[in-house]
């Protein structure tokens, strides 16, 4: 058996044509469905549902043997960033053979708007920024020599401006709708983000024929 971690929502939609591409289509809708494990076409082949941070989890332990996530994802999870392939894997016991380029957007900081950024680093200000990218928000302002406060939050990251919790924000950013419906602007670009493929080391051994289809296919359909 084959197990695939994906999680709900814009990269469980683009993943469904790299899927098809190897010949996999899942038979339950995750949108209507209460299960965790969703059957395909394919008996030797099975998708479960996990949360978006919990892939790299499930596939570095053997809960599952690939699985699809984003960067930011696996930079938070502690994968040393270096490239594609073996190299990338770190002390995870994760290898990761692709960049689907799918699901894609940025790592930004922005503040509310009005506030002097800009002044603000320059004079050596030291910031209160929210994030629960703290580990990636941490190395990108420790680099810049800017000094700042880290307040970890999980949701609704707009808010923390506005209410004086914070500077600023480091968040994922896609069109930039929601920043800008709440009065806020990006002032720095910090990475762009995509889905990567992750796979488990021991079960490449032991399966790799079906899983070496499976990412070559997925490499061949990426757009």
């Amino acid at each position: 058996m084959i197990t695939l971690a994906l999680s709900k929502g814009r990269i469980f939609d683009d993943a469904l044509p790299l899927l098809s591409a190897a010949g996999i289509r899942v038979l339950d809708d995750p949108d209507t469905t209460r299960k965790l494990i969703l059957t395909t076409n394919q008996p030797e082949v099975q998708v479960v549902l996990v949360r978006p941070t919990d892939v790299p989890t499930y596939v570095q332990y053997g809960g599952a043997d690939l699985g699809i996530t984003g960067l930011d994802t696996l930079l938070e999870h502690g994968m040393d960033w270096g490239g594609t392939g073996a190299s990338a894997a770190g002390s995870t016991g994760l290898y990761q053979p692709l960049d689907l380029q799918i699901a894609k957007c940025r790592i930004s900081v922005a503040v509310r708007e009005g506030f002097d950024y800009a002044a603000a680093v320059r004079q050596g200000a030291r910031l209160s920024v929210a994030t629960k990218y703290v580990g990636i928000a941490r190395e990108f302002f420790a680099s810049k020599g800017v000094h700042v406060d880290l307040i970890k939050l999980y949701g609704s990251m707009e808010l923390a401006p506005l209410t004086g919790l914070a500077d600023a924000i480091v968040d994922l950013v896609s069109t930039g709708n929601t920043l800008r419906a709440n009065h806020l602007v990006e002032v720095e670009h910090i990475m762009d983000i995509s889905a990567r493929l992750v796979v488990n080391q021991a079960a490449l051994k032991l399966k790799r024929e079906p899983l070496r289809r499976i990412i070559d296919a997925f490499d061949g359909a990426k757009p």
